[in-house]
C-alpha cells in the first residue's frame, strides 16, 4: 500500500509544475488568515449555528484538518507568537528568541522570512491586513497595503458587557474600531485582495498573497444585518460553560487580563449569548468578504493553478470554561480552522491527525519547491493529504507565558499543567471533546497520567522551554 500512496504524493507535488492551461509554472498561493476564530465556527464541519457559506464551499472543495493547534504564546497577545512562528518557521520558544525588530531584521538579511523564501523562489508577494510581527511588512513583501495593528482600537464601552448603559452597538460606525477610516476593515482587506488579483494578471510570476483579517477579534463589530441574523435568546450556551474558572488567576487568565474584562464576573448565560451573537455576526461578515475573494479568484482564470489555505492564529473561549479569551490550553482556545484547497487536493476530505496551523508555512514552501528549509521546524501537510503518513507529530505541545501553563496531547489524552497552582488536568479529548471530566485523580488513568508527565518533561526539554531553565536556577 505504500507505493500507491507515494504515487499520490508525487502527483500532489507535481501539481506545482502544471497550470490550468498546460503551461509549466509554479502554483499561486493564497493565505486567508483570521484572528481569534475557533475551530468550531464553520457550518460545514458540523457547527450549523454559525452561518459560513463561503468557508463551507472552501471546505467542500478541499481538505479540512479538524485538529489544528497553535502552540500558545509568551504573553497575552497569542497572535504575536502565532504569526512570528508562521513567518519564521520556528517553534514557539525559538520563535520567542526572534521576537524583536533587531533579530527579525537579522533573519531578513539572511533571506529566511517566509515571504522572502517565496520571493526568491520566483513569487511576487502581496500583503494586506493584520501584521503584528516585529519587522515592517514593507521590508519583506513586494506589495503592502493597510497594515493593521494587533486589534482595532476599542472603547471603554465595549467592556463589562452586558450592562445597564447599553451604549455600545456593533454597527455604530462612530465608535471607530473596525469602522475606523470609514469602511469596515474586513471589507477593505477584501478590496485589496481583489485589486491584487487584478494586478497579478499582468505579472508573469506566480503570486503569494498573505491576506490577514483582524476579524473576528474584538471589538466584535459588523453591520446590523449580520447581528440580526443571530437572535440573542436563541444562541446556545456552551456545554462547558462555567460562571468562573477555578484556576483563572494561576493560569494568568484572571480578572486583570484584558480579554477577560469584556464581561463581568461571574459569567452569565445572558453575557455569553451577547458575546457569541456578536462573534458569530462578525464571522459571517468575514465569511462574506472571503466569498468575494473566492469569486475573484474564480473569475481571474487562475483558480485551477492556485492553492487556497484558510486558517487562524488560534481559537477563542467566548464563554467556555468560564473564560472569554484565548490564553488557555483548552481545545477551544488552542485549535483553529485549517482548510486547504487547490489542484490535486481531494475534495470534501477530513483529516483528524493533530497538526499545527503553522504547518501551512512548510506546505507553501513545498508547493513552491523551496529546498533550503533545514531551519524550518514545522512540517508540510502534503504527506498527510496524500496518505503517505497518518501522523504528523507524535505529540502536540502547548504553553502560555514563561511559567503559567503547559500542555501535551499524545493520542487521545491531553495533560494540562498549571505550575502556579501545582495542578494537573487530564482529559480524553476523543471521548470528552468539551473537556468536562478531569481524570487526573482517577486511579484508573494513572498510567496515562504518568506517561504524559514524562513525555511533557521531555517535550519541554526539546522545545527549549524557559520554565525548565527557571526551575534549574
Amino acid at each position: 500500500m505504500r507505493f500507491p500512496c507515494l504515487v499520490v504524493y508525487v502527483v500532489l507535488l507535481g501539481c506545482v509544475l502544471g497550470s490550468a492551461n498546460g503551461q509549466t509554472s509554479k502554483p499561486n498561493i493564497v493565505l486567508l488568515l483570521t484572528d481569534d476564530q475557533c475551530f468550531d465556527t464553520i457550518s460545514a464541519l458540523g457547527h450549523p449555528e454559525v452561518k459560513t457559506p463561503n468557508l463551507d464551499r472552501l471546505a467542500h472543495r478541499g481538505v479540512a484538518f479538524t485538529n489544528a493547534y497553535n502552540m500558545g504564546g509568551w504573553n497575552g497577545a497569542i497572535c504575536v507568537a502565532s504569526r512570528t512562528m508562521m513567518n519564521t518557521g520556528r517553534f514557539i520558544w525559538r520563535a520567542h528568541q526572534l521576537d524583536s525588530k533587531e533579530k527579525l531584521q537579522e533573519r531578513a538579511a539572511e533571506r529566511k522570512m517566509f515571504s522572502q523564501r517565496l520571493h526568491d523562489a520566483g513569487y511576487t508577494t502581496y500583503m494586506s491586513g493584520k501584521w503584528h510581527v516585529k519587522i515592517d511588512a514593507e521590508e519583506i513583501f513586494d506589495h503592502v497595503r493597510h497594515v493593521r495593528p494587533g486589534m482595532p482600537k476599542d472603547t471603554p464601552s465595549s467592556y463589562s458587557r452586558p450592562n445597564d448603559k447599553d451604549d455600545w452597538h456593533p454597527w455604530d460606525t462612530a465608535l471607530g474600531g473596525f469602522w475606523e477610516g470609514g469602511k469596515h476593515w474586513s471589507e477593505v482587506l477584501a478590496d485589496d485582495a481583489l485589486d491584487y488579483i487584478s494586478m497579478a494578471k499582468e505579472d508573469s510570476r506566480p503570486y503569494f498573497m498573505y491576506l490577514a483579517f483582524n476579524a473576528p477579534h474584538d471589538p466584535r463589530q459588523s453591520p446590523k444585518e449580520f447581528v440580526d441574523m443571530y437572535p440573542r435568546q436563541q444562541i446556545a450556551i456552551p456545554i462547558n460553560f462555567l460562571p468562573e474558572n477555578p484556576f483563572m488567576e494561576q493560569m494568568g487568565a484572571g480578572k486583570s487580563l484584558r480579554d477577560e474584562k469584556l464581561s463581568s464576573w461571574p459569567r452569565t448565560a445572558a453575557a455569553v449569548q451577547l458575546h457569541r451573537q456578536e462573534y458569530y455576526a462578525l464571522i459571517t461578515h468575514l465569511d462574506t468578504q472571503i466569498g468575494r475573494i473566492l469569486d475573484a479568484l474564480e473569475t481571474s482564470g487562475q483558480a485551477d493553478n492556485t492553492y487556497i489555505v484558510m486558517t487562524a492564529d488560534h481559537g477563542l473561549a467566548c464563554g467556555q470554561h468560564g473564560l472569554l479569551g484565548k490564553q488557555s490550553m483548552y481545545e477551544h482556545s488552542m485549535k483553529a480552522p485549517l482548510l486547504v484547497a487547490g489542484p490535486g487536493i481531494p475534495r470534501d476530505k477530513r483529516i483528524s491527525a493533530p497538526v499545527y496551523v503553522q504547518d501551512f508555512m512548510a506546505t507553501a514552501l513545498d508547493w513552491a519547491d523551496v529546498s533550503d528549509t533545514e531551519d524550518v521546524e514545522f512540517r508540510s501537510l502534503l504527506p498527510l493529504i496524500a496518505g503517505v503518513r497518518s501522523q504528523q507529530y507524535s505529540t502536540i505541545y502547548g504553553a502560555y507565558e514563561m511559567n503559567r501553563q503547559r500542555m501535551i496531547r499524545s493520542g487521545n489524552y491531553k495533560l494540562i499543567y498549571y505550575p502556579q497552582a501545582d495542578k494537573y488536568l487530564l482529559f480524553n479529548v476523543a471521548s470528552d471533546p468539551y473537556e468536562l471530566e478531569d481524570l487526573s485523580e482517577n486511579a484508573a488513568f494513572g498510567p496515562q497520567f504518568a506517561s504524559l508527565q514524562v513525555q511533557l518533561n521531555q517535550l519541554m526539554s526539546d522545545m527549549g522551554d524557559p520554565m525548565l531553565q527557571n526551575q534549574a536556577q
